[in-house]
Formats: structure tokens, C-alpha cells, sequence
């Protein structure tokens, strides 16, 4: 195994053991920020756990993640990209939907990725050039024409929120091509469940490099493709995406071009 590989699943079981045991605790018992819902212990002690497992193996490692900036770092080749509770607000809601995404960026390609979804206890991992897997089973997508029978998942940012008519105007126009769109909240465990099979393609506006880091190495790894809106690589700084097959990326773009405004298509 890859060496990065085996300390980034050893952080992310850890992390997922720790909010699997909150998980289970009394209807309740998860406390939350009065000012802020989405900001809660659980979430800033398993990212901590994460960083002290990294840490740990790599102690001049650069760390980008959302609860400890003061741990980033500075400018390094190799960056960790983490986020301990993608997403959150599913969490303090009990909705069984989250997970723990880690990637490992060199020189501005990622080389290791794992996404763990703790409650279901699947472990999502991938090194660059050795294929995608689900708890050691090789992931490859299925192949669509164009999206006659495919399921879409969609996400935005709340720092996003001005572009939301448009957002809407892109789900009501893709809806009519596909069987369904959903919005989960985790973008992390859609692309992981793109990799599986289980969704076909993606949207997302402005998301946080935390969020889709994993998974984006997940996707092309099982024979995804990874664009911005417009077909370029600039969705690291953008944080806006489109996943799937090429055939159905494709189709996807072709739809939303009508839709998007100037700022979108940067």
C-alpha cells in the first residue's frame, strides 16, 4: 500500500470511530455552536485527530483544512487537504449521510485519496494511477450515451448563494434530460458514490477545495471525468465542477451553457 495511503485511512478510522460514537449517542446529546449550527466539537475533534495522525508520520507536513488554519502552513509541494465532517448539518440532523475526506496533493496533483462514510463503515480510497476501490473492491462507472436513465446529484456553497437562481435554473433544466436529481449535502460522499456506481453525474457552485479534493481523484480513477463548467481544470479555484462519464459531462454542459452567467464561466 502506498504509504500515504495507509496514514491517511489510519486518520480518517480514526476520525470516522469518533463520530461514529457521537452518532449513536442520544437523540440530543450533539451540541452545536447557538451562533453557528454547523460549527460543533465533534467536527473540530475529529479533524484534530486527523492532523495529529498526520502530524505524527509527516511533522512538517502542510495541512490545509477548515476548523485549524492557524495549521495550515505554508506553501509546501505536498499538501493534505482534509475535511473531518463533510457534510456537518447532515450530522446534527441525524441524517446518516457523511464522511471524512482526505486527499494528498503533489506538486498540484492528487496522488491519494480516501473518503470514509463511518455509519455504513465504506472506506473509499484511490492512488493516482492504480484505480479507484469501495472497502478493497475495484470501482469502474458505467457508461451513458447522454442521460436518458442516469441519476444527477447537485451541490452549492453558501458563499455561493448569489449564484442560486441560476443553481435552480440548471436543476430545473437538467431534470427534464434525466431520471432524477438529488442534493445530499455531502459532495464528498457523491463523488465517492459516483466512483460506485451509484450516482452518474455531478454538479457543484463554489465549493471548498476541503470538500472535493478525495473525491475528485475517486471519479477519474474509476473512469470519471473532471471539468469546470466551460471543459477546463479551473474548478480548484473556482470550486465549480462537473462529474461523470465524458458522454454524460458533455451532455451536461451542453444544457447548462444557456444558463450560465459570465461569472460562472471563469
Amino acid at each position: 500500500m502506498h504509504p500515504m495511503l495507509t496514514i491517511a485511512v489510519r486518520a480518517a478510522r480514526k476520525a470516522g470511530d469518533l463520530i461514529a460514537k457521537y452518532y449513536a449517542e442520544p437523540q440530543g446529546s450533539i451540541k452545536t455552536n447557538k451562533k453557528n449550527s454547523n460549527d460543533f466539537p465533534v467536527d473540530k475533534s475529529a479533524e484534530r485527530l486527523i492532523i495529529d495522525v498526520i502530524r505524527y508520520s509527516y511533522p512538517s507536513a502542510s495541512i490545509i483544512s477548515q476548523k485549524y488554519p492557524v495549521l495550515s502552513g505554508g506553501y509546501n509541494e505536498t499538501q493534505w487537504i482534509i475535511s473531518s465532517l463533510d457534510e456537518n448539518s447532515n450530522f446534527t440532523k441525524r441524517l446518516p449521510h457523511c464522511a471524512v475526506s482526505i486527499a494528498v496533493r503533489i506538486k498540484e496533483h492528487t496522488e491519494v485519496a480516501v473518503i470514509y462514510d463511518a455509519i455504513r463503515n465504506e472506506l473509499f480510497t484511490a492512488v493516482r494511477g492504480q484505480g479507484a476501490q469501495l472497502n478493497s473492491y475495484r470501482l469502474r462507472i458505467p457508461e451513458y450515451k447522454n442521460l436518458a436513465g442516469t441519476t444527477l446529484a447537485a451541490g452549492i456553497s453558501i458563499k455561493a448563494k448569489p449564484h442560486s437562481h441560476v443553481y435552480y435554473n440548471l436543476l430545473s433544466q437538467l431534470s427534464f434530460q434525466c431520471d432524477s436529481i438529488h442534493s445530499s449535502g455531502s459532495s464528498a460522499l457523491d463523488l465517492a458514490y459516483i466512483a460506485a456506481g451509484r450516482v452518474d453525474g455531478f454538479f457543484a457552485i463554489g465549493l471548498s477545495s476541503c470538500s472535493f479534493a478525495g473525491g475528485e481523484l475517486l471519479v477519474r480513477e474509476a473512469g470519471a471525468r473532471v471539468t469546470d463548467f466551460v471543459g477546463g481544470d479551473n474548478y480548484y479555484y473556482s470550486g465549480n465542477l462537473v462529474v461523470g462519464s465524458p458522454r454524460v459531462v458533455e451532455t451536461m454542459q451542453q444544457i447548462m451553457d444557456k444558463e450560465l452567467t459570465a461569472a460562472l464561466r471563469c
